[in-house]
């Protein structure tokens, strides 16, 4: 399987030309009668070697890291950061693997991050919170200087996602260390940084409508990132898992997935679906039990569910199509529907 930026790639490198990779692109787009920007493409996987590898590359890293930690907790993720670059000088480098570039992404940031808690753990296991909240926000702040740097050598579309979601830790351990009465006030500030990234996204989104280039993967990712963070804070302040959830909260908490929906039609993304859907079948299930169907309240919260995201799938164009009519000339500046990619 072969992304967007991998075609755009060939094109710049001279192996096909421009006309033929739009010929390829509306070949695909005519044969599924989906327009391409709408399947939403990005890349995961570029072979079974893919998994081959990613697979090899857990042990090698696992062991590098038990080893790391044998002599000494920080070290355990300092290697396997060091490992990690070293390794994707050639998996990513050299090989452009998808799978694998994106777990040694991971483990990259990841090690620097718990090399940095390895030492603090270590010279001072016993602080309080604030203390504990602000170099939380050091560390989170070194790891998206380490996102930044890896986007520098590689460009692998998730770094920016990556540092974008380190970035929020650092909001977040920061407001928490000056102002620790403002606990209480977590979700409200995820909320704001989600829907930041969220921005941040649709930035990345607007500079290629129409999904050609790796700009689209980033937004991919980036997308991906700020969803949970916005609907994680909203439903949990609307006490979605508490311990009753009465009639008006279920249908508060459908309402919002249908807003959801909206902006999820209107931007052609579909993280915002999936991060909710949790959410809104805890509510739909809800509904069905306070209507007596007690026994198959799964069952029928399953089959509306499901039944609904099937036809929300196979009608995505043409409720694209009516969402993007409502939204005027703001519509015109968002990806494109209901035609086929051109040369």
């Amino acid at each position: 399987m072969y992304s967007e930026s991998d075609i755009d790639g060939a094109v710049t490198a001279g192996a096909i030309s421009r006309d033929a990779a739009a010929a390829l692109r509306n070949h695909v787009a005519a044969r599924s009668a989906v327009p391409a920007v709408d399947e939403e493409h990005f890349r995961l996987l570029t072979g079974f070697n893919d998994i081959f590898v990613s697979i090899a590359l857990a042990l090698v890293l696992v062991a590098v890291a038990w080893i790391g930690k044998s002599i000494t907790t920080p070290l355990a993720g300092a290697l396997v950061a060091v490992a990690a670059w070293a390794l994707a000088e050639y998996f990513t480098r050299v090989r452009r693997m998808a799978l694998p570039s994106i777990l040694l992404l991971l483990a990259f940031v990841g090690g620097v991050a718990a090399s940095l808690i390895g030492v603090m753990v270590e010279l001072h296991p016993d602080l309080s919170n604030q203390v504990n909240a602000a170099i939380g926000a050091g560390i989170a702040l070194t790891a998206t200087a380490a996102a930044w740097t890896h986007w520098r050598r590689f460009m692998v579309p998730i770094t920016v996602a990556a540092g974008a979601a380190a970035g929020v830790g650092v909001v977040v351990g920061l407001t928490y260390a000056a102002f620790p009465a403002m606990q209480d006030l977590v979700y409200p500030l995820v909320l704001l940084c989600g829907i930041a990234v969220f921005a941040l996204a649709m930035w990345w989104d607007m500079s290629d409508r129409e999904r050609r280039t790796r700009r689209a993967d980033v937004a991919f990712w980036l997308h991906l990132a700020a969803a949970p963070m916005i609907a994680h804070p909203i439903f949990h302040m609307l006490g979605v898992f508490g311990a009753n959830i009465d009639i008006g909260t279920a249908l508060i908490v459908l309402g919002l997935y249908l807003a959801f929906a909206f902006v999820a039609l209107a931007v052609d993304r579909r993280a915002l679906l999936v991060s909710s859907l949790v959410y809104v079948l805890y509510a739909m299930y809800a509904l069905f039990q306070n209507a007596g169907a007690i026994e198959l309240a799964w069952a029928f919260t399953g089959l509306a569910i499901g039944s609904a995201l099937l036809t929300l799938s196979a009608f995505w164009p043409t409720m694209r199509r009516m969402v993007i009519g409502t939204l005027g000339q703001l519509g015109e500046r968002l990806p494109p529907v209901g035609t086929l990619v051109a040369a």
